[in-house]
């Protein structure tokens, strides 16, 4: 079985491949995240793909690993909500998302090969509808520090589990990693 490696220091895509028993090395991405202005599946994409060749590049023995890279962000009307810079841009997004419906979108991207880096991305979609909040919800959700580091300022699997009227799709997706597509993928792909 290949050397399975994550570029991505998150806890949330950590637990996912737990749980589906998949044993995993972790090897944070170091690139610089920037992919102006494309439409959130094609940022995504591109994300996942610059992290996963960034670690691909750096292994010494390549043989038999395969590096997993992802990226997640939200998006409202086609506007990408990444994680919140502060308070003020975290109450804004959560304003923005509370009583309307969203677009969850990740992308990975698996690089693997022995000379030369082969990949293969693809992306997943999830709709999901939020309960209305008041302010005061907003607020007390943000100080709580849950959403600092979530894109969209809000983690499916947390506190805001309260405020989720509904999903269409992949809820793992929503997490941070869609898993069972993950592993289709790795089974079609033999690596």
């Amino acid at each position: 079985m290949s050397r399975l490696i994550l570029a991505s220091a998150s806890p949330r895509r950590r637990e996912l491949l737990r749980q589906v028993g998949l044993e995993f090395e972790i090897m944070e991405s170091n690139c610089k995240e920037e992919m102006g202005s494309l439409s959130p599946k094609e940022t995504v994409v591109g994300l996942s793909a610059q992290k996963a060749e960034n670690v691909w590049g750096r292994l010494s023995h390549r043989e038999d690993a395969v590096v997993i890279g992802a990226d997640t962000v939200v998006a409202f009307k086609d506007r990408i909500l990444g994680k919140p810079e502060d308070r003020e841009t975290a109450c804004a997004m959560l304003r923005m998302l509370a009583g309307n419906t969203h677009l969850v979108y990740t992308g990975v991207t698996l690089c693997y090969g022995k000379e030369s880096c082969k990949s293969h991305s693809f992306y997943e979609m999830t709709r999901v509808s939020v309960y209305p909040m008041s302010e005061e919800e907003i607020l007390d959700y943000v100080d709580s520090g849950e959403p600092m580091d979530k894109a969209g300022a809000y983690g499916i699997q947390g506190r805001f589990a309260a405020y989720i009227k509904g999903i269409q799709g992949d809820y793992n997706n929503v997490v941070g990693l869609p898993i069972g597509r993950l592993c289709q993928e790795l089974k079609e792909l033999k690596v």
